[in-house]
């Protein structure tokens, strides 16, 4: 009889992997499952961008400590910068929910004002959805469509020796934020009535709560001719997020941990909880800023964009994944990010 296996052995995505292996694409599938979104071709002048994120209560969001104005915000923002991930632009999308009876009328216009504001900053058409009853509480699934040039996509498989790596804004702050919410969480749960003790922490929560997807990378890219190598959005934590695009890529890199950007709220939130800010910063996922690779010799145009820092470069596949540590040792890199 053969054993049967659980989902912790296989992995969120070795699970992926063995589901859809079987799956055949036709001809106008560039590609399918395997990176940030699904590339479409309908003979145009650009391919057509797909995909698509479920948020459940309880799993990605707790209704204690977030706003259904700001789970519906978020739950537009994920979608997007998959979509920007792409190096793409997020045209329309559609919105599903499953929803128990506890939540009102006027909860439920909560959520959708946050889905509401989030269109109208980054100019996304809602253009349909499905409802359905809960069981158990509130399940949103997105669907987000967007376009790119086909001489500007952008995959996870294209970097190559030499190229920098950057990424975008800073990390760990995501992870910093859901500590706080937590601790304050567990207090309120001992001594009913006890306010939650949240100033002073308004940068690594509003990390948390209200994540923005890097149009203005994408597009200050493109005013300086950059096309990346490979991209990808940091949702599951820099340290996974490096490993797909090595793994894709057929390539190693090497990371410096003075470089990886760090913001000072953030690390003062984690020293709080004597956990070394470089720790969320790896592994902590939820920030989705962008991770990106490009040729050495664009160096110069880089150096033009805001918000951007240089943390190593490619190397060759037998080299490994490896970070240099501020003494001056080779670690290697483990992809430990959101499972």
């Amino acid at each position: 009889m053969e054993k049967q296996r659980t989902l912790d052995e296989v992995g969120k995505f070795g699970l992926i992997n063995l589901l859809t292996k079987d799956f055949k694409t036709g001809k106008n599938t560039i590609k399918g499952v395997g990176d940030d979104c699904a590339v479409l071709d309908y003979n145009q002048s650009e391919y057509q961008l797909v995909t698509t994120d479920l948020l459940l209560e309880g799993i990605h969001f707790d209704l204690m400590y977030s706003p259904l104005k700001h789970v519906g915000y978020k739950a537009v923002m994920v979608n997007a910068s998959d979509i920007y991930a792409m190096n793409g632009t997020p045209k329309q999308m559609t919105v599903s929910i499953a929803v128990s009876a506890k939540f009102s009328v006027n909860a439920l216009e909560q959520l959708y004002e946050g889905i509401k504001i989030a269109c109208e900053q980054y100019n996304i058409e809602l253009i349909g959805g499905d409802t359905s009853a809960s069981m158990t509480g509130l399940a949103i699934s997105v669907t987000m469509m967007g376009t790119v040039a086909k001489d500007k996509i952008t995959y996870r498989t294209g970097a190559k020796e030499n190229d920098l790596i950057c990424v975008s804004g800073d990390l760990g702050g995501a992870y910093a934020g859901l500590q706080i919410f937590l601790r304050e969480k567990n207090v309120f749960s001992q001594s009913k009535g006890v306010q939650p003790k949240l100033e002073g922490y308004e940068y690594v929560l509003q990390r948390n709560l209200k994540p923005e997807a890097r149009k203005d990378i994408v597009e200050n890219l493109a005013k300086q001719g950059i096309v990346p190598t490979a991209m990808i959005d940091i949702s599951d934590g820099l340290s996974s997020e490096l490993f797909h695009i090595c793994k894709n890529s057929h390539v190693g890199c090497k990371i410096y941990e003075e470089k990886i950007p760090i913001n000072t709220f953030t690390g003062e939130a984690c020293k709080e909880f004597s956990i070394e800010p470089l720790i969320p910063a790896l592994h902590g996922g939820h920030d989705y800023e962008l991770l990106f690779t490009v040729p050495l010799a664009q160096y110069q145009q880089l150096q033009a964009i805001p918000d951007v820092s240089i943390i190593g470069n490619i190397v060759k596949e037998q080299d490994g994944l490896g970070l240099i540590s501020r003494s001056g040792d080779f670690v290697h890199l483990k992809a430990q990010g959101w499972d």
